[in-house]
């Protein structure tokens, strides 16, 4: 997934934060005990999405799509004392080794993990939130965007991950999944509420603000 080759991504990670020790540890068992471990953000990701957390210390993030709760964590770093990050994911099986990490963090009580439709379970959300991270099932993430929008401050942060779904956003005869990606990145680019870039990090970040 990454658009960069081994030895330059190599040379990145040289040059940034290191992972916790639960984080490696979330890494690795994701990769030996979990399906599609390719969903998991990683190290380089998850301190780009740790520093952007940070920089504009949110009391309150809305993550779309939990996983193994890697990118959960990364995000929580930018927290303050009362800040707090909900996470929605759909994928029941996956619910008490995710507890579990958030438990071994000692994060756990600024994390609220809900299971469930997100397309529902948003709605069941009463926050104005600083920042938001889109990474769930992609031919929704218009469906997702649309739903939180009037839910973020102005100069708050949308993120969403996957917008350059491995260069397959380059092809002249593009499938159904790659159509999707390009229609949500187009509605993007033609919404004057909101000033944005993609940043080329791993599979492609676009980093949205409200204005």
């Amino acid at each position: 997934m990454s658009l960069i080759n081994d030895d330059m991504q190599q040379l990145l990670l040289n040059y940034c934060e290191s992972e916790s020790a639960l984080l490696q540890k979330i890494d690795r068992e994701t990769h030996l005990k979990v399906l599609m471990p390719r969903m998991l953000s990683g190290h380089y990701q998850g301190r780009v999405l740790s520093l952007l957390s940070k920089m504009i210390s949110p009391a309150r993030i809305l993550e779309i799509g939990t996983f193994t709760g890697y990118a959960t964590l990364c995000l929580a770093e930018g927290l303050g004392a009362e800040g707090i990050i909900y996470t929605l994911d759909i994928n029941e099986e996956l619910e008490e080794r995710v507890r579990g990490y958030f438990a071994e963090s000692g994060d756990d009580e600024k994390i609220r993990y809900i299971i469930g439709d997100a397309a529902q379970t948003v709605n069941t959300l009463n926050e104005i939130f600083d920042l938001v991270f889109i990474d769930a099932d992609k031919k929704n993430n218009g469906t997702y965007y649309d739903l939180i929008f009037d839910r973020v401050r102005s100069g708050g942060l949308i993120i969403v991950d996957n917008v350059l779904w491995s260069g397959k956003v380059l092809h002249a005869n593009p499938d159904k999944d790659t159509k999707n990606i390009t229609n949500f990145n187009d509605k993007i680019a033609a919404d004057d509420r909101v000033e944005k870039l993609i940043l080329p990090v791993r599979d492609g970040l676009f980093i949205i603000r409200k204005k």
